[in-house]
């Protein structure tokens, strides 16, 4: 076509071209015009519309989305639109083709294609704009258009069949496609017409959108936007770019839609359960015997299998369906290139063409062969192929992903359902325990998920790998299966590396486990460590289990690698095999557009067969976790409830329910409890025979947990209404199990429990909550107290929630109700404590709470709640004797029988028997009533005391022993009531203890305060990063905020390599650089090897070409490549330098790949072990301010990211990064023109991945933050499962379980919307660099075949890795946080443990004599905070014992850390024998004092790694230490005896007996200075008794000095030292103290005897006197004479 050849419309050489002698429409042109009017009327009559109408519109009001609606064949027009859109594409090109054959322009030939795509860009863009606005009457202009366009296409198709054109023309079969395009829109316009009846009907339909939109809070739209928007993700959008500006919370991503829901999943996979059930049983009936079901075994379980391809079949099929359509246009690339670069050295194409030249209507006529011989036409052709095929690919990827969800969804739904109703049994008996839920929950539904998300590669792949060989053996026949074979052969090598890492990683758990168990024993007992200088050797144990974990993690590294370099080199040695085998076969080589066609495919048919081994794992797993779950729910469940009744019938309403719950989804109501309605029966109305005053009655009972075994036989008892019922025996008697049998928790094999109905008038009563504001009737909240019995277990049980939510569980807030119950359950003065009141979080399990603290919340939450029976199971095991008279008589006596509820209290604390009792013996006696009173400071209490009928079932061997009353028991049976006489004494007497100290709630108060105090700075230490200015900024400085969240850590990813040392940094480096410049000289090599004879011998090359092109035209014979017949001697060096590079490439690969990965385990050595050396040597003071949790989780979650997913993440990024700029570079070096177009290229990547790295993150945040309070929630509520069915709360649970499950899939939809996002965007962007890179290659003519298909082979490869390197960096910028979060640890300072004098100056024997001296001693935990001591001067003499007292706060344990320097001494010294402490090396000091500290302390290991961990000790030294601590005949009777096994925190030793062990510790260091900080606070009077006698006696020589909080462990002391707020307020002997009236030690001892006063007024003491005892008889007798009290009295 010659460049200044004019335009013109019909052709101007021909003058009748115009001319319409042989009729109108026999005209070619005139026809060809007529069909641009319908284009041109689509045109004048739209733009208007939609500039003028919707542009004014769109820009003053923003159409929400609640007015978008489908109408009716929306998905079908859409597809028939960019099909019609493809072809005229291809009308487009044929036409403009055929003109550059023709001597004039002829723009007939190629206009009307032009302007018939503009017209339906327009009609899709016209038709989504009516769509969203509802108006339905303009969609009247499009069926004009489709109706002018078919008629038009029409009679240009009947002209061509007059004129005898057919199919073997290509402007033939793409006119007739576009009749049949046209004509199928016709038909949908009409079908919209009929349906919505918007014209030509009187009556249009009115039509509201779906209920999703109409709901503001959906904001996952994907269902509902146009095919478009679905296939791009363009309505993520504004969600993506908004991330940038303000991070993405919870509340932006919203709610999920209905059919995404948790609930609507699970019906539909319930049903389908449930329907397998139904049909068996018909089987087992016999009834309707179809043909269907003659196979089935009617008495199996019904297959989760097929119940879920039931239920997510269909959108698995659909996956499978675009997977096939991606894979098989993903042989478009190879065969494109083939076509390319076969075309680029065709020399005569275009002459060849014009001498086939064909005339019709007097212009030229393709054949359809024809178009595929023009090079831009197969560079278009590529490009669209690939742009399909990504969006294919992404739109089975989100499909199967949304499936996986939805699936995960339903599990989790149908695993909790049936949580609710498991059997107890089950539990308790160990046949379902709570790790292995936990498992269900977290491991096997994740991992049907996973295997969802890779199931349609099952069959997706073996298609793509035939096809692949097929097309490789076209190419370069036999030699190409032999490289597939090396692929084929290698694949289950693969597999054996990935099941090898699956074990490899599992080893690596358990020593992780075993390391982290150990660092959290070092962790709790940080204290002791420190004050023992036993640091280092617990700091060496965790680095040896760290060198097995290490052992393991190298293993680990080692397959990685293995399996990286396997992916890496198979391609190369595949190729290397196939040209080898093809030059050693024909002795020649392939022609470029075979060789490199062949070349893309090797990289295509890898991918499945590498894929395949990860597939197959996960089918593998998939089978164990569907076995799993089908084992747990086939499980035992609990009985129905209507056994209670004695009656088994089941309400109507059920039925009816279950009909109508497929409508009741869909409605717009918020989805309350449905699906407890959908599973629970009714409750039946109780009995009224049951009405009289017995509130449950059991007849007959016999009970069992399932493992026929009678647990409780013989039950008869009746629960009178409205009094306190007493279930009293010894433990393990069957007290607990009766209270659950009555619940109905225990499987009955005989006998009946009843429940009576309450009347009427009782119902409501109590008035102080109001259930008028509940959504339910008044008729359901009767029933629902009825049946409701608040419970508290003798294990307490709380929720992962706020105090008060715990308090008021789900009931309606009462503020007056509220504050008795906290105050009859003493709570009060515990929440002050907390940081945040009663909306403080509890943690889970209660955690950060004390036993007494989770018991008295249980209580409260059980009188809290408005029911009519409560039943409290041992409520004061975890108490002491203050709280719990405070209870018993300010929440049990007063303010349940306040609300006349019916009470059954199970104890084995006996006092309260005759707590009860005293009211009804001494009631006669006036003098004791008075007293009482006084006492009880109640008269209300008394006189309620006094008429509270308590009766009393006591128990023996899981049976009823008697019951009745006391009194009853007192008369009728002598000898019980005596047996617990006796008890009782006992009882008291252990309790003497708790009268005469702070009570054990005073500890845990202070334990509690100093728990949360710690917190409060966690956020200083939480996030420390480098850029401290943030903090200061203001939070609206969104540009700041923006800059900030989108830059690269790189600062953290050099901390990091820095890690892994230089010399693993600099390998990697050269390596990657070293590989992938050999990898671009192979396929270089190639190039130039392929085109080597072109320009030589251009005759054979053009012969070649003419024989692949009539292979093309006539589909006949097959390409063979022996044409091409090179130099031999030039043909044997390239195959030998191919060699070499090929065996270099391999080599390199396994270097890279392993360099990478030790580089990982080099840097997560170092970093582990200077984190756990910075932490282990931190001052105690880090301890203190750091929560423990937050420690922990630098080496447990922090350390795995470090350990295992950052070198994987590290060497994608850079390979896939190297790999893009190596593309960039060949392509550039080919076609230089490619760079222009790189620029914008390179700009739009820019942002896509900027934007998306700050989004993925955000949703990546959301989706780990949401997952922890599912998980936390399944296992709360196994552990609370007859609480919560004792409440009836079943529903309520239900119904959080949902919306936490929706919660979470709404973020991992989200990020996996976010991914596709990205994914869409880098693949086009791909796919328009082939389309630069071909269209360059094409026009600028310079390069030759082989080096053109180099450069297509490489942008191809830029499409495949494009968002790899995005994906990446977003996931190492997430994980390099585990790096930041290490890092802001290691830059703690370390304590100085050097000191100014040398280890070697301090005596041996020091401290010789144990002479302290403390100068103007000022003490402080930090240097920004104030001191806690304040000039304090004492002297104490040699082998003196000292006391020194206090009240909480008055700095007695910082004297006691200041001795061994664990505290800033900022002025003043002490000087021990002589030497200043503060001079000495930390480890000096320490090892020379002892201590024994308040809470005791033992490590998991032997008995004598605790007492001796430095193994300095002989046996016998070990031996009279235990003795000493009276301990030798216990140890002795051990296995093992001094290697006897200690668990982790000593568990298996009481509580006294660890605090004796810590004595004889403090022993074996032969130590002349003992300090005992409140030793004896938490230990029982026998263990005191043995402490203060050893101490008295073994310790008689040394300097003793005891930090007390009881005074009368004191008051034989040399010296007592009294402080106050940080000073010495009192300094003496404990007799001339005592002289002094006013002084505080006086009111101190004061306080102590009026407590024995008080406890003696109801208690006889028959305990032995010690040595101690009668020290402080004598103090207190002469206290007592002074104050002129009665002391025998």
């Amino acid at each position: 076509m010659a460049a200044g050849m004019p335009l013109s419309f019909c052709g101007d050489k021909v003058p009748s071209a115009y001319g319409i002698n042989d009729g109108v429409l026999n005209n070619g042109c005139f026809v060809d015009a007529l069909n641009l009017v319908p284009h041109v009327f689509l045109l004048f009559i739209t733009f208007p519309i939609l500039f003028i109408g919707w542009g004014s519109q769109s820009s003053k009001v923003q159409i929400h989305h609640n007015t978008w609606l489908h109408f009716p064949g929306h998905n079908m027009r859409w597809i028939l639109t960019f099909l019609l859109l493809f072809v005229h594409v291809c009308e487009f090109a044929e036409g403009i083709v055929s003109n550059t054959t023709m001597t004039s322009n002829h723009l007939h030939l190629f206009m009307p294609a032009f302007m018939g795509f503009i017209a339906a860009t327009t009609s899709v863009v016209y038709y989504h704009n009516i769509e969203t606005s509802n108006f339905p009457k303009l969609l009247l202009v499009l069926f004009i258009y489709w109706v002018l366009a078919f008629i038009t296409k029409s009679i240009k198709l009947w002209k061509f069949a007059e004129f005898g054109i057919r199919f073997k023309y290509l402007r033939f079969c793409i006119t007739a496609l576009l009749v049949i395009l046209y004509g199928l829109l016709m038909a949908v316009e009409i079908n919209v017409i009929r349906v919505r009846k918007y014209v030509f009907f009187t009556n249009p339909q009115k039509v509201k959108p779906p209920e999703d939109l109409q709901d503001l809070g959906v904001r996952f739209l994907q269902p509902f936007v146009n095919l478009l928007s679905k296939a791009t993700y363009w309505w993520m959008n504004p969600l993506i770019i908004g991330a940038h500006k303000r991070p993405i919370e919870l509340k932006k991503i919203g709610k999920l839609p209905i059919a995404m829901r948790a609930l609507t999943n699970y019906l539909r996979l319930k049903d389908a359960y449930e329907d397998q059930r139904v049909s068996r049983a018909t089987v087992r009936t016999g009834s309707e015997p179809g043909p269907n079901r003659t196979g089935e075994d009617p008495d199996r379980a019904p297959s989760i299998w097929r119940s879920m391809y039931r239920a997510f079949g269909r959108p698995i099929l659909l996956s499978s369906t675009f997977r096939y359509l991606a894979d098989l246009l993903g042989f478009a690339g190879p065969l494109c290139i083939y076509g390319i670069v076969r075309n680029l050295d065709d020399e005569n194409n275009n002459t060849s063409a014009n001498k086939n030249m064909e005339n019709h209507f007097r212009v030229y006529f393709m054949y359809t062969t024809e178009l595929l011989e023009n090079s831009s036409v197969l560079a278009v052709l590529l490009f669209l192929a690939l742009v399909l095929q990504r969006t294919f690919l992404q739109a089975s990827y989100y499909v199967t992903i949304e499936t996986g969800i939805n699936l995960r969804g339903a599990l989790l739904a149908m695993i909790y359902n049936k949580i609710l109703r498991l059997s107890t049994s089950n539990m308790s008996m160990g046949e379902m325990t709570l790790g292995q839920i936990n498992n269900l929950v977290a491991i096997e539904t994740n991992q049907l998920m996973w295997f969802l998300f890779l199931c349609p590669n099952l069959w997706a792949m073996p298609v793509q790998i035939v096809m692949g060989v097929i097309l490789l053996y076209n190419f370069l026949s036999w030699s190409a299966l032999v490289g597939a074979s090396v692929i084929v052969l290698l694949a289950p090598v693969q597999y054996l590396i990935a099941t090898k890492l699956a074990e490899t990683q599992k080893s690596a758990l358990e020593h992780s486990t075993d390391r982290l168990k150990q660092t959290t024993e070092i962790l709790k007992g940080i204290k002791l460590l420190k004050l023992y200088a036993w640091e280092d050797i617990f700091c060496d144990s965790v680095e040896q289990t760290r060198s097995k974990e290490l052992t393991s993690l190298r293993t680990f590294a080692f397959y990685t690698s293995m399996s990286i370099f396997m992916n890496a080199a198979i391609p190369i040695a595949a190729v290397l095999a196939t040209f080898g085998v093809h030059h050693f076969l024909t002795s020649s080589i392939p022609s470029p557009s075979q060789a490199f066609a062949a070349l893309a495919l090797f990289h295509i048919l890898v991918t499945p067969l590498f894929l395949l081994s990860t597939v197959v794992r996960f089918a593998v797993k998939a089978l164990v976790s569907v076995q799993k779950l089908g084992e747990f729910l086939q499980s035992d469940e609990i009985g129905d409830d209507s056994w209670r009744n004695g009656d088994i019938s089941v309400s109507l309403d059920v039925g009816k329910k279950h009909l109508g719950m497929t409508k009741a989804i869909n409605r717009k109501q918020p989805i309350r409890y449905q699906m407890d309605n959908y599973e629970q029966p009714s409750r039946r109305a109780m009995r009224p025979t049951e009405t009289e005053d017995v509130a449950v009655k059991v007849s007959n009972g016999s009970f069992t947990w399932g493992n026929n075994q009678l647990t409780l036989s013989d039950i008869n008892i009746r629960i009178p209404t409205g009094q306190l019922t007493m279930i009293v025996g010894q433990v393990g008697c069957g007290k607990s199990s009766l209270l659950l049998a009555m619940l109905g928790e225990m499987q009955a094999i005989d006998g009946r429990v009843y429940w009576s109905k309450l009347p009427d008038c009782e119902m409501a009563h109590e008035g102080n909550i109001s259930w008028s504001e509940t959504e339910d009737s008044e008729e359901d909240v009767g029933s629902k107290n009825r049946n409701s019995v608040a419970y508290a277990a003798q294990k307490s049980w709380l929720l992962n929630a706020t105090v008060e939510d715990n308090i008021t569980f789900g009931s309606p807030f009462n503020k007056q109700r509220y504050k008795a119950v906290i105050d009859a359950c003493s709570l009060q003065p515990d929440i002050d404590l907390l940081p945040f009141g009663d909306q403080t979080e509890i943690g889970e399990r209660g955690i950060n709470l004390s036993g007494g603290q989770r018991q008295r919340i249980c209580v409260a939450r059980a009188l809290y709640q408005n029911t009519n029976i409560v039943f409290l199971d041992d409520p004061f095991s975890a108490l002491d004797i203050h709280l719990s008279d405070h209870l018993m008589q300010e929440g049990i006596l007063k303010f349940l029988q306040d609300d006349k509820r019916t009470l059954v209290l199970v104890t084995h604390k006996l006092q309260y028997l005759i707590h009860a009792d005293w009211v009804r013996k001494l009631s006669c006696d006036a003098k004791v009533t008075m007293k009482l009173k006084k006492q009880l400071k109640d008269s209300t209490l008394f006189f309620t005391l006094l008429t509270f009928c308590v009766q009393i079932i006591a128990m023996k061997d899981g049976s009823v022993l008697r019951e009745g009353t006391l009194k009853d028991i007192q008369t009728h049976d002598t000898e019980l009531y005596d047996h617990w006489k006796t008890l009782m004494n006992r009882q008291d007497q252990e309790l003497e203890k708790d009268i005469q100290q702070d009570s054990q709630t005073t500890l845990e108060r202070k334990t509690l305060r100093r728990a949360f105090y710690s917190r409060e700075p966690k956020n200083q230490m939480d996030d420390e990063d480098e850029e401290e200015e943030e903090e200061e900024e203001d939070d609206d400085n969104f540009s700041t905020t923006t800059s900030r969240r989108s830059k690269i850590p790189w600062k953290l990813c050099g901390c990091y390599l820095s890690s892994g040392g230089f010399f693993m940094v600099f390998l990697m480096v050269s390596s990657k650089l070293l590989k992938h410049s050999v990898i671009v000289a192979i396929d270089y090599c190639l190039a130039l090897w392929t085109s080597t004879n072109q320009t030589a011998e251009n005759l054979q090359n053009r012969t070649a070409a003419n024989q692949t092109a009539a292979f093309l035209q006539n589909g006949t014979g097959s390409i063979n490549s022996t044409d091409i017949s090179p130099q031999p001697e030039q043909d044997v060096y390239y195959l030998h330098v191919f060699f070499v590079l090929c065996a270099a490439g391999i080599t390199l690969c396994f270097i890279t790949s392993l360099s990478v990965e030790f580089l990982g385990l080099s840097a997560a050595t170092n970093l582990h072990h200077n984190l756990l050396n910075k932490i282990i040597h931190a001052p105690i003071r880090f301890f203190d301010v750091t929560p423990l949790g937050q420690i922990l989780n630098r080496f447990s979650a922090d350390t795995n990211i470090i350990d295992q997913h950052i070198p994987p993440t590290l060497e994608s990024l850079t390979r896939s990064t190297l790999l893009c700029l190596s593309a960039i570079g060949v392509i550039a070096s080919i076609t230089p023109a490619f760079l222009v177009a790189l620029v914008p290229l390179a700009v739009a990547f820019y942002f896509i991945q900027k934007y998306f790295r700050v989004a993925s993150k955000d949703l990546q945040d959301l989706d780990d933050s949401t997952q922890l309070p599912l998980l936390c929630h399944f296992s709360e509520t196994a552990e609370g499962l007859t609480t919560i069915r004792a409440f009836r709360h079943e529903a309520r649970f239900k119904q959080r379980m949902l919306e936490l499950t929706d919660t979470n899939n709404t973020a991992y939809l989200f990020l996996s919307a976010a991914n596709r996002w990205l994914e869409v965007r880098t693949d086009y962007l791909g796919a328009v660099i082939v389309l630069t890179v071909a269209v360059a290659s094409i026009w600028s003519g310079r390069p030759g075949g082989g080096l053109v298909g180099l450069g297509l082979t490489y942008a191809l490869t830029i499409t495949n890795y494009l968002n790899w390197v995005v994906r990446n960096l977003a996931d190492l910028e997430v994980q390099m946080a585990a790096v930041k979060k290490v890092n802001s640890f290691l830059g703690t300072e370390s304590e100085n443990y050097e000191g100014s004098m040398d280890a070697s100056q301090v005596p041996e024997n020091w401290p010789h004599d144990g002479e302290i001296k403390i100068h103007d001693l000022c003490v402080r935990y930090d240097p920004m905070l104030k001191p806690v001591l304040k000039h304090v001067n004492a002297y104490i003499k040699p082998g003196q014992k000292v006391g020194i007292c206090g009240r909480t706060g008055s700095g007695k344990s910082s004297l006691s850390l200041a001795f061994f320097n664990m505290v800033d001494i900022f002025e003043g010294r002490i000087v021990i024998d002589g030497i200043d402490i503060c001079k000495l090396p930390l480890q000096t000091l320490r090892s020379r004092l002892s201590i024994i500290l308040q809470d005791p302390v033992l490590f998991s290991g032997s008995i004598r790694f605790n007492l001796d961990p430095e193994r300095m000790c002989t046996d016998d030294r070990l031996w009279e230490a235990l003795e000493i601590a009276q301990l030798k005949n216990m140890v002795k009777s051990l296995p093992g005896g001094l290697d006897a096994v200690v668990t982790e925190g000593g568990e298996n030793f009481s509580v006294g007996q660890r605090q004796l062990f810590c004595l004889a510790r403090a022993f074996v260091r032969k130590s002349s200075i003992l300090i005992m900080d409140e030793a004896t606070a938490s230990i029982d009077m026998a263990t005191e008794n043995i402490l203060q006698k050893v101490v008295m006696t073994a310790f008689a020589d040394r300097t003793v000095v005891t930090i007390a909080h009881r005074v009368h462990t004191i008051l034989t002391a040399d010296l007592v030292i009294v402080m106050k707020r940080g000073n010495i307020l009192e300094y003496d002997t404990p007799d001339t103290l005592l002289e002094q009236e006013d002084g505080m030690f006086a009111s101190f001892v004061k306080a102590d005897i009026s407590n024995s006063f008080l406890q003696q007024g109801h208690r006889n003491i028959t305990s032995k006197p010690t040595i101690q005892q009668d020290a402080v008889d004598k103090l207190k007798h002469r206290y007592c004479k002074k104050q002129r009290l009665d002391y025998s009295s």
